[in-house]
């Protein structure tokens, strides 16, 4: 009894408050401020995000009433658990030192295997020496070898056969994916006809007896993400390369659950934390209602299988251990969101090979995930939440949307030989590179607050770095290119750093004491964006004194910091004093003399709203910087 009236007297000290008036309540606070430009996100997914949810925004969502395991899985395809495979991945140069270090890393916590095979000449000696010791049946087996994928197959089939494995204790897959390599180079694997889909019947049926829990067809669609593409196009254009395989699958007679059984989507993971966790659970349900139109005579069959790999797109070479925070949270959304196995890239994955050292840090993401955190113990943690299940709502409808429009214009091939995949992705990567152009997207230690005394050009491997796609004999259309967002940046800073003389930019702080901080601070994380030698000063007490330090320092670029009311007197005397000795800057966007300055030769003024790449660029040219 005590219990109720404690509980009837919270209720109402506490009554509940409707949605109406907490609209109210935040109209007062904006004070006149328009409501959709402050509080309403606009995604480059094309959402509209509201600053709250409640739990009246469920009344129309149907999912949720699907339990883990349900069709169509939007929950998950998981009933008991969140467990998900940790994955690492290898570059296979050596065999017997790839199977080394595979032995190794499977006794620190990995439980699933990737061997990226892309030398011609591999044998079953080879295949055999890189699996030596190796128990398949207690790990999962991954292969990925391009265009090589069916000889590596062949290869393993074989040793498989060999030991005398159980057909059903094999699990695993190998990157057979056709569509993927059209997309990346711009030429069918085959013929436009086939799109490798006959060589993916052979495949299916090669392995149908020794491997029947092989997955050997894969959707990539990491390859969208990384050359700069939404969530919604990843998604989209996913599902619309999954439905070909489908499609063109049947056609050349594969039953349907066998086929969509041997199909393997992997995803990219980006730092947008509950938008890539909605993406998952909406790309689970999307695949399932695709499938459920081929007739499978199981709904197994329309189980998405789903692999994850941290995004390379948003990695920096510069302030390299930041990566580590973005894999983190990565990691997390993509085992949130219930992937079946996760590869965590190492830190330093972008600009060179792997150490120990970062390939344990990215192993040991995953273990403290599921020892520490335990995301492994909860089916579909975020079942429930206003915000996420919203969120996997609209990402469903748009991803849906632009699946039938690639459907209405004859599928993925159809639409990537007319360029109608090229031109979505290159608006969207275009509108995200002026985002970090302008600093609306945060590259922490790159396009802000970078690390002033950096120096990496002797760290990075080139060919890791520069690595390119073969040259296709005969495109059909142009491929996507995968690059990193803050790529224009990072080259912007090398090539200072390759420069004979590494540019000064000197702070010229004079005046109000507030604003000349303020300014120069600013200034100073703008020009060491470039690499520049950035010498700022306490402030001056007269012009002479500032102009005197500017020519002792031999300064390149002498910015001006100081209010906009001083600007009109100061600017012109030093602009004079300093022509033909440096380059004089000025920063802020003075309004009140703005005009006044540049009709007296003042050309360069540095704010808030400045492309800051495109004028550090300039400055390279100005100082003859290539």
């Amino acid at each position: 009894m005590a219990e109720d009236k404690i509980r009837e007297k919270l209720f109402t000290e506490f009554p509940e408050v409707s949605t109406e008036e907490w609209e109210k309540k935040i109209q007062v606070d904006l004070k006149g401020a328009d409501y959709a430009k402050k509080l309403i996100w606009r995604t480059n997914e094309g959402l509209n995000v509201r600053p709250y949810y409640r739990a009246e925004d469920l009344e129309n969502i149907n999912h949720i009433e699907a339990l883990p395991g349900e069709f169509p899985y939007v929950r998950g395809t998981k009933t008991k658990n969140n467990d998900w495979h940790i994955r690492q991945d290898f570059v296979v140069e050596n065999p017997a030192e790839a199977n080394k270090k595979a032995l190794d890393v499977l006794m620190k916590g990995v439980d699933s295997l990737c061997f990226l095979v892309f030398n011609k000449e591999f044998s079953a000696d080879d295949m055999r020496v890189l699996l030596q010791g190796i128990e398949l049946s207690a790990i999962e087996i991954n292969f990925s070898a391009c265009i090589n994928s069916p000889k590596i197959l062949g290869l393993f089939i074989d040793e498989v056969k060999n030991r005398g494995c159980k057909p059903e204790d094999v699990k695993g897959s190998i990157d057979y994916d056709p569509l993927g390599y059209m997309t990346l180079t711009g030429e069918c694997y085959d013929n436009e006809k086939c799109c490798g889909m006959q060589k993916a019947k052979e495949l299916i049926e090669e392995a149908k007896a020794t491997l029947p829990n092989f997955r050997l067809i894969a959707v990539n669609g990491y390859f969208i993400h990384n050359s700069g593409a939404s969530i919604v196009q990843e998604l989209g254009f996913a599902l619309a390369q999954g439905n070909e395989y489908l499609a063109r699958g049947t056609e050349q007679g594969i039953d349907i659950d066998e086929l969509a059984g041997n199909i393997r989507f992997n995803f990219a993971v980006g730092s947008n934390y509950f938008m890539e966790i909605a993406k998952l659970r909406a790309a689970r349900m999307l695949w399932a209602k695709i499938v459920k139109q081929y007739n499978p005579k199981t709904e197994k069959a329309c189980q998405m299988n789903v692999h994850s790999v941290t995004s390379r797109w948003n990695k920096t070479i510069y302030d390299p251990y930041a990566n580590m925070l973005r894999s983190t949270t990565e990691a997390m959304s993509a085992t949130i969101g219930g992937t079946d196995s996760l590869t965590v890239e190492s830190f330093n994955a972008a600009f060179g090979k792997p150490t120990d050292f970062s390939e344990r840090i990215a192993r040991n993401q995953q273990i403290l995930l599921k020892e520490e955190s335990y995301f492994d113990r909860i089916v579909d943690p975020s079942a429930g939440s206003y915000y996420i299940e919203n969120l996997t709502t609209s990402v469903a409808e748009e991803a849906w949307k632009l699946f039938v429009s690639v459907e209405e214009k004859g599928g993925y091939i159809a639409a990537f030989k007319e360029g109608f995949v090229q031109s979505e992705v290159k608006k969207v990567a275009q509108k995200r590179d002026m985002n970090i152009a302008t600093r609306r997207e945060i590259f922490l230690g790159t396009n802000q607050y970078p690390n002033f005394n950096e120096a990496i050009k002797d760290d990075v491997d080139f060919g890791v770095l520069n690595m390119k796609m073969p040259t296709a004999k005969n495109p059909i259309a142009e491929p996507l290119k995968m690059y990193r967002g803050a790529q224009a940046f990072e080259e912007l800073r090398l090539s200072t750093e390759n420069h004979t003389h590494k540019p000064k930019a000197y702070m010229f702080t004079y005046g109000n004491l507030a604003m000349r901080r303020a300014r120069s601070m600013f200034a100073s994380n703008f020009f060491a964006c470039a690499g520049y030698e950035v010498v700022d000063n306490l402030g001056f007490e007269s012009v002479n004194q500032g102009v005197e330090a500017s020519i002792k320092n031999e300064a390149d670029i002498v910015v001006v910091c100081s209010s906009d009311d001083e600007y009109a007197t100061i600017v012109p005397e030093i602009y004079e004093k300093l022509k033909g000795k440096a380059t004089v800057v000025v920063a802020g966007n003075p309004k009140n003399c703005i005009d006044d300055l540049k009709s007296k030769g003042i050309e360069h003024f540095i704010h808030v709203r400045t492309n800051v790449l495109e004028t550090l660029q300039n400055f390279q040219t100005i100082l003859g910087i290539k």
